[in-house]
């Protein structure tokens, strides 16, 4: 281990309880990470564990497949489940799925120690990164097998940098390191990581699920007409959403389901309405008799069930600083628009290679995307080619649960 690393460890802890008097976040994982040892407790050290960490919830997603694979195929493994990020601990907390979920330790040494003793696992899993050196090497130590999934690497990362070559001997503590996508395969193996496989990204196969699972939500299959599904919008993508719905005919309707549900937000978007609006929770009580045209999502849970009934999808995020889930969208077979910023994503730059997904910059660009795909030839090309897309992109789960467990 690097002493420096060692030495800003203690600082970096040390800097969280101090922000825990002050900052809800940091109090959530200081106070989060005390029950840690409690909860740990309830595994029995006579079963084997699989321990499967996410930094947040979009990489639980991600992983989440994998996670219910591995529990009907391997019913002698328990499963154990962390966090990082409160974003993601206090929406999962008490995932049916898992036998005991908890915050990832602090990755001190100690920590690191009192945690793998009382975790005892047997395998590791990591969804798509997170690298916490002291727990990698300390997995490495042990011989516990560790494994990376659906990962991609970009070579502006700080492995591939001239001086990035403590941190790529991160990769070298892995087992094996399953990727999304050959570019990542050749750039690992370029700089000497060879226990590296292209198997995809399980997130098709979580899509693919929540869709054959998606809920009914009644408050939104009531609108009719022409619907745009506006998902994780940010005030950048309402600036340019709402003066259009504004000014649209009445019969194309919006559903926003804003990135953040305050009330600060939510007034702010009504604030920009000129057209009749409903809160989906003032809805759902029976509070509201009136007709609406726009239905504000102000609670989470519900988008991805939601985008199905849309004629077209706009995924917010792309006018910051990267653009959100597209794939729970595109796997309903619509068009889904989003703004420019879409590097970070190969799943997003397939998509508008295979003319599903749109970028655009103006709310001229957005009308004219949503008449192309008022015709209906041009809808049902989407949905033809967004169902091959997804048929080619699906099973990553399977290969990587065949990897795990090679004696079937």
């Amino acid at each position: 281990m690097n002493p420096l690393y060692s030495f800003a460890g203690i600082l970096a802890s040390a800097a969280l309880h101090l922000a825990s008097t002050f900052n809800p976040k940091a109090r959530l994982i200081v106070e989060g990470r005390r029950a840690t040892p409690e909860r740990l407790s309830k595994l029995d050290p006579e079963r084997p564990v699989a321990w499967f960490h996410a930094s947040s919830l979009g990489e639980f997603e991600q992983g989440r497949p994998l996670i219910e694979a591995l529990r009907r195929t391997h019913p002698e493994y328990q499963i154990l489940l962390s966090f990082f990020s409160p974003s993601g601990y206090t929406v999962r907390h008490d995932y049916a799925g898992a036998d005991v979920v908890v915050y990832l330790p602090s990755d001190r040494q100690p920590s690191v120690d009192h945690f793998l003793e009382l975790a005892h696992p047997s395998l590791v899993v990591i969804v798509k990164y997170d690298f916490w050196p002291t727990m990698l090497y300390a997995l490495a130590k042990r011989r516990i097998p560790t494994y990376l999934v659906s990962a991609i690497f970009r070579r502006e990362q700080l492995f591939f940098r001239p001086w990035g070559g403590w941190y790529l001997r991160l990769l070298t503590l892995f087992e094996h390191l399953f990727v999304q996508d050959e570019p990542s395969r050749r750039l690992l193996v370029e700089h000497g990581i060879e226990a590296v496989s292209v198997t995809g990204d399980t997130r098709f196969d979580r899509v693919m699920e929540i869709a054959e699972e998606a809920k009914d939500v009644p408050e939104a299959a009531c609108l009719e007409g022409r619907v745009l599904v506006a998902g994780s919008s940010w005030p950048e993508d309402e600036e340019l959403l709402i003066p259009y719905f504004n000014e649209a005919p009445s019969d194309f309707k919006l559903i926003i389901a804003p990135h953040e549900i305050h009330e600060e937000h939510l007034q702010a978007i009504e604030a920009k309405l000129q057209r009749p609006f409903a809160r989906y929770t003032e809805v759902k009580a029976g509070r509201v008799t009136a007709p609406y045209e726009c239905l504000i999502i102000d609670c989470f849970g519900l988008l991805s069930s939601i985008y199905r009934y849309g004629r077209y999808a706009y995924v917010g995020g792309g006018f910051g600083k990267s653009v959100h889930n597209t794939l729970e969208a595109a796997v309903y077979g619509i068009p889904v628009f989003f703004g420019p910023e879409i590097h970070k994503h190969r799943e997003v730059r397939e998509l508008c290679a295979e003319e599903v997904g749109f970028v655009l910059h103006t709310q001229a660009e957005l009308a004219k995307l949503i008449a192309r795909f008022d015709q209906s030839q041009e809808a049902e090309a989407v949905t033809s080619r967004a169902r091959d897309y997804f048929a080619t992109q699906c099973g990553a789960t399977k290969t990587i649960l065949r990897a795990l467990f090679p004696e079937e």
